[in-house]
């Protein structure tokens, strides 16, 4: 009988340990958070995009990475060459492109 009555506290501890501790704290907010959240409505912060507007936003990241390849190309940038100038020879093909030199510096 004693074994049982133990069980089942320490069950019901380890329960509830498990719980309190997937509950997440409050946090305290400041004046200028609770301004922000006042002046943004919820609805459309919330909201996810869709499968569709996620998958033009991905065809159009792409469309505008292909142009950026392509007119470094014409630029003569060879990304499939082997070139040990490789910084170089990309900085040199933006700069003649008129791209800057991006997240290269």
């Amino acid at each position: 009988m004693k074994r049982v009555a133990i069980r089942q506290i320490m069950l019901g501890l380890a329960v509830t340990t498990m719980v309190a501790g997937g509950i997440p704290l409050a946090a305290a907010q400041t004046a200028s958070d609770t301004a922000a959240q006042t002046t943004q409505p919820t609805a459309s912060s919330s909201a996810k995009p869709t499968k569709a507007e996620r998958k033009a936003a991905r065809k159009q990241a792409r469309a505008k990475k292909n142009a950026e390849l392509k007119k470094l190309e014409d630029a003569g940038y060879q990304p499939t060459q082997n070139d040990p100038n490789y910084p170089n020879n990309l900085q040199k093909a933006q700069k003649k492109a008129g791209m800057g030199t991006g997240a290269s510096q």
